[in-house]
Formats: C-alpha cells, sequence, structure tokens
C-alpha cells in the first residue's frame, strides 16, 4: 500500500518537469525568432551603409598621400634651400668665416647623403652633380686654406727665443754673440741637473691656430685627402724646423770634413754640437711633436707620420755629424769629446724614444741608439789605443834635467780627466763591455795605462848616459804618478797598495841615485888609502905618518869633484819641494859627517903647509849651503848664491 502511494507520488512530479520543460523550449523558440529578426534587420543596414564606408576610407587615405606629398615635397625645397645657402658660403671662402665654411661642407655632405638615399627623385641626379661639384671645389678651397694658414704661422725659431727655454745653467756665456755659434757648455758630467731642469717649450704655432689647423685636417682626412694633408704638412714644416737648426748653427758636415779641420775648430764644433741636440731634443722635436699631436688629434698613426716625416730631415743632419765624428780618424784626445758626445745621446734617450714614439718613427730611434752605440764603441777603441800609444810613445823629447817628463804630465792629466767621468766610462763598461763588473773594468785599464807609462819611462831613462840622472828622472816621474794618484780619485780605485808600492819605487831611485852619484866623492874623503911615510896603512887614528902629499891630492880630488857634481846637479831639477829637500838632506846626511870628520882630522896638516886655501877650498857650511843649490835647473853661466 505504501509503495503505491510512493509511485503515485513520482509520476506525479514527472508530469509537472515534463509540463516545466515544455513552457521553456516554447519561451527559447520565440526568443530565437526574434533574435533572428534582429540580424536580418543588420544585415540591411550593414549593406545600406557600405558605400559610405567605403568613400569614407578612400578619403582618409587620399588625405593621408596628400599629406605624405607635401612634407616630401617641403623635405626636398628645404635641402634645396640649404643646398642654396651651402653654395653661397663655399662661393664666399673659408678665409672670413672660416667655422661657418666647415659646416657648409658639413651641410653638403648630407645633402649628398639625402639625394643618394632618395634617387628615385626625378631631380637627384642633378642635384647630386652639382653637390658634389661644390663640394670638390669647396674641398679644394680648404686645403689651399690650411696650406696658406700653416705657412702664415709657421716661422723660424730664433735662437735667442730657444736658449730663453734652457735651464739658466745651460744658456750661453755673456760673451756670446747670441748668434747660437759661440762656445756653449757642453758635456754632460758638466751638467748633472740638466735631465731634471725645467725647460720652457718655444711657441712654434700660436695656441689660437691651432684648433682651426685641426678642423681643416679633419675636414682633409674625411675626404680622403690624406696623402695630399701629409704633403702639405711636411713641406710647410720641415722647412721651417731645418732653418731654425740653420739659424741656432747646426751645419751638415761629412767624415771628410771632420777630418779636414783643425783639432781646436772640431773640438769647438762638438761642444756646440752636444749644446744643438740637447735645444733640439727638448725644445724643438718636442714643439713640434706637440703641435703635430694637436692638429692631428684623433688621428694617431696620421700624427706619427707626420711627425716622422717634418723630423727625419732634420734629425739626419744632426745624428751625421756626431756619426762623421764617431766614424773618423781615432786620437786620444778625441776620448774626451766622444765621452761627452755618448752622455749626451744617453741623457736624450729617454726622451727621443717618447717624442718619436709609433712605428712611422722607429727609423728615427734606430739611428739614434746606433749613434750612441757606435760612440761607446769608438771610444772604448780609443782608450785602448791611448794604453797603446802610451806603451810605445817614441818621442826623443829628451828632459836634460831629469824633471818629469812631459808624457808623464799628459798621461796622468788624462787619467785624471778620465775620472771626470767615472761614471760615464761605469756605464759604457757596463752596457758595452765584456761582462765584467764595471769598476773593476775602470780600475784594470787605469792599472794598465799606468803600467804603461812606467815601461815606457824606464825605456826614456836608458837616453841619460849618466846612470845617477837615470835614477832621479825616474825617481821625479814616478813620484808625480804617485802624488797626482793620492790627490784624485784614482787613489780609490788603483787603491792603497799601488800607492805604497811606488811610493816604495821612489825611495829606490832616490837611494841609487845618492849611491851612484856620490859613492866616488865619499872615497876622497875617506881614510881608506892613505899610507904612512913607510908606506903602511893609516892606523890607530894616527896621522902623524900620513903624506901631506897624498892628503892635498885627496882635497884636490874632493874639490873638483864636488865642483863637478855642484855645476852638474844644480842644472837637474826635482821639481817637487818637499822631494827635493828631502834628496838634499840624504846626501848632506852622507856628505857633510864624512868630510868634516876628515877636515878635522887631516886638515892642520894641510893648513900648515904652503897656499893651504889652493887645497881646503870649502869649509862643512860651505858645503851645506852649495847643496841647498842642488836640483834647482839652473842654467850653465848662472852664478853660485
Amino acid at each position: 500500500m505504501a509503495v503505491d502511494t510512493r509511485m503515485d507520488l513520482l509520476r506525479e512530479r514527472a508530469l509537472l518537469m515534463r509540463q516545466s520543460l515544455q513552457k521553456s523550449q516554447t519561451i527559447t523558440d520565440n526568443v530565437v525568432s526574434i533574435l533572428g529578426s534582429f540580424d536580418s534587420r543588420l544585415s540591411a543596414l550593414e549593406s545600406a551603409m557600405r558605400p559610405t564606408q567605403i568613400r569614407t576610407h578612400a578619403i582618409r587615405k587620399a588625405h593621408e598621400n596628400i599629406d605624405k606629398t607635401l612634407k616630401a615635397a617641403e623635405a626636398i625645397l628645404s635641402q634645396f634651400h640649404l643646398l642654396r645657402q651651402a653654395e653661397s658660403k663655399v662661393l664666399k671662402g673659408p678665409h672670413e668665416d672660416l667655422e661657418s665654411y666647415l659646416e657648409a661642407i658639413a651641410q653638403l655632405r648630407k645633402i649628398i647623403r639625402y639625394f643618394s638615399s632618395n634617387k628615385s627623385f626625378k631631380s637627384s641626379d642633378g642635384v647630386l652633380n652639382h653637390a658634389n661639384s661644390l663640394l670638390a671645389k669647396a674641398q679644394s678651397k680648404l686645403e689651399d686654406e690650411f696650406k696658406q694658414l700653416l705657412a702664415s704661422y709657421s716661422k723660424a725659431v730664433e735662437p735667442d727665443l730657444l736658449f730663453d727655454g734652457l735651464p739658466n745653467s745651460l744658456r750661453p756665456s755673456a760673451d756670446g754673440d747670441g748668434s747660437g755659434k759661440s762656445p756653449m757648455p757642453h758635456g754632460g758630467h758638466h751638467n748633472d741637473d740638466s735631465e731634471t731642469a725645467a725647460y720652457t717649450l718655444p711657441v712654434l704655432i700660436p695656441s689660437r691656430v691651432l684648433p682651426l689647423l685641426h678642423d681643416l685636417a679633419q675636414q682633409m682626412v674625411q675626404a680622403g685627402h690624406q696623402q695630399l694633408l701629409l704633403q702639405i704638412y711636411k713641406e710647410t714644416r720641415s722647412l721651417v724646423l731645418e732653418e731654425s737648426l740653420r739659424k741656432l748653427g747646426v751645419e751638415k758636415l761629412s767624415k771628410e770634413d771632420v777630418q779636414r779641420m783643425q783639432w781646436e775648430v772640431l773640438e769647438a764644433k762638438i761642444g756646440n754640437w752636444i749644446h744643438f741636440m740637447r735645444i733640439a731634443v727638448k725644445l724643438l722635436f718636442a714643439g713640434e711633436r706637440q703641435v703635430c699631436d694637436k692638429i692631428f688629434q684623433g688621428f694617431d698613426s696620421l700624427s706619427d707620420q707626420c711627425f716622422a716625416e717634418v723630423t727625419v730631415s732634420s734629425v739626419s743632419m744632426l745624428l751625421s755629424f756626431g756619426d762623421a765624428i764617431a766614424r773618423s780618424k781615432r786620437s786620444p784626445e778625441k776620448l774626451f769629446v766622444l765621452l761627452d758626445m755618448y752622455e749626451i745621446m744617453r741623457e736624450l734617450h729617454t726622451e727621443i724614444d717618447t717624442i718619436f714614439k709609433g712605428k712611422a718613427c722607429l727609423e728615427i730611434r734606430d739611428s739614434a741608439m746606433g749613434l750612441t752605440k757606435r760612440l761607446a764603441q769608438t771610444a772604448q777603441e780609443t782608450f785602448g789605443d791611448f794604453e797603446e800609444a802610451v806603451d810605445k810613445d817614441a818621442t826623443k823629447t829628451a828632459v836634460l834635467d831629469g824633471t818629469v817628463h812631459p808624457l808623464t804630465s799628459y798621461v796622468i792629466n788624462y787619467v785624471k780627466f778620465l775620472f771626470d767621468y767615472q761614471a760615464t766610462l761605469k756605464q759604457l763598461f757596463l752596457e758595452f763591455g765584456n761582462g765584467d763588473d764595471s769598476n773593476s773594468q775602470l780600475a784594470s785599464v787605469t792599472m794598465r795605462i799606468m803600467q804603461a807609462l812606467q815601461n815606457n819611462l824606464e825605456g826614456k831613462s836608458k837616453q841619460y848616459r849618466d846612470p845617477a840622472l837615470t835614477h832621479l828622472f825616474l825617481m821625479n816621474n814616478i813620484h808625480y804618478m804617485v802624488r797626482s794618484v793620492r790627490r784624485s780619485e784614482a787613489k780609490d780605485l788603483l787603491g792603497d797598495d799601488w800607492v805604497q808600492r811606488h811610493r816604495r819605487i821612489v825611495q829606490q831611485h832616490a837611494n841609487l841615485y845618492k849611491r851612484t852619484a856620490w859613492t866616488k866623492i865619499l872615497q876622497t874623503s875617506s881614510t881608506q888609502g892613505l899610507t904612512s911615510s913607510g908606506g903602511g896603512s893609516l892606523e890607530g887614528g894616527n896621522s902623524s905618518g900620513v903624506s901631506r902629499g897624498l892628503l892635498k891630492e885627496r882635497f884636490k880630488m874632493f874639490n873638483m869633484q864636488f865642483d863637478e857634481l855642484h855645476q852638474r846637479q844644480s842644472q837637474w831639477t826635482v821639481p817637487d819641494t818637499e822631494l827635493r829637500e828631502s834628496l838634499r838632506l840624504a846626501v848632506a846626511e852622507v856628505l857633510l859627517p864624512a868630510y868634516r870628520s876628515f877636515l878635522k882630522r887631516f886638515g892642520p896638516l894641510v893648513e900648515n903647509g904652503k897656499n893651504p886655501q889652493k887645497y881646503i877650498k870649502y869649509t862643512a857650511e860651505d858645503l851645506e849651503r852649495l847643496l841647498g843649490e842642488l836640483f834647482e835647473g839652473k842654467s850653465m853661466n848662472e852664478p853660485r848664491r
């Protein structure tokens, strides 16, 4: 029963749902019908409006095309206007208003680019031809302006202006004529502060002109006229630079010219050359580099090339003289100027590398370094030649009085001068030597020179017939060597051992002189050989048995020998006061005691005889006074004091 009731209830609900669904379908069908009606109406409306839309779109397109055409026409007209403006400026030329002229050239380039990218325009080809023609004309005038402007402000620098740029210590002396040809200070060792001293670069081209030249150069490079630019710059600046050097006094001399010159003339020219090198590198070339870098700023390789082209001739003119000296016939007196030249090249080495930078200047840098090496090599060879020349010097110049030989003073002065160049010589040995310590190399060379001198003096001493004069000559000369070394820097290099060894040699020759010169006369005042009347030897100090005649003969022999020794040796010379006095004292110490003893013992026997003054000519005091006249280089006819 309950089940039937539920089934009836479900049937009623299902019926209600079916009726609801039927009503929804009816509503849906009605809505679809209404929407369909709207769609057909919209389609009809769209069909009606389509012609109007088409006309509107066409009108809009037409307006857009008109705007584009107007804008294009306006742009073309603008280019024509700019072309006329540029043409007007080009025809006027760059001289009056360079900045405006450069703007016109830049504008011409823009116009050419514009019409080159718009060749569809009917007038493009004609405009391009005209613009290119104008640009070529403008470029030509620009090149002329660059050349004219550069030439107008490129003047040779007067020597006085260059001297003003030097430190005070390097300026020509007041008695110079200001021409640059007067003697100059030279030698790097005389100007130790020259590397750090302040130099003031000369104004080669006014600073206000450099930006204009830079702008002109830039335009020429952009136009592809780089080679023409290089040619103009080189021709103008190189001639001016060479003229500046000529005004300074620089000459182009060949090896043959150098060989024909007298030494005094050549030495002065070398001194000037050293000064000219310093001025050229530190002032002229440095100034030229500065100008070049500013004009060609932004074009480094072109700047280097232009600088190399401008300076190569001037550098060659300077270096050729140095090369001629380095290759000329070697002689001892050239060593010091060779060292001076080597010093200045080393001093300038860093600046040369800096100023002549870049690949384009490589040949110039190599030439400068080549000269430095040649000067060093020639200096070393000259050093060797000097040692050999001293050893083999065969001059027959005789010093009759036994004084210091000219060769000795020459060699010692030479060695002393070498020590003024000690730092340079050490540097030279360090760079171009055999790898040994530079100090030991210099010491070794100096010792060899001194030994060569001593060997030569030994040979020259054999020219004397009197052995005593031989020893006096060697004593004087070796003493001069020792004294000079002790008073110079050579002592530190040669050492105390060398000094002491040669002082002993001096003493040996002094002793040999004394023995050789005075032994014979000492025998006349000795008791040896005096015999008694019985014919025996004198013994026990007894003088009563001595023959008066024999004593007279002894006194006579003493007088004769002393007169001869005094006359001869008062003509000899010992130039050193201290040595002269010590030698006189040494002679007096052996001669006077012997004579006093002989005179005291045997004088009375002679004095008691006939004419004693004929035999006893001198007292001991007379001899002492006369010994004080020895070694003063008197002439033969000069009277005794």
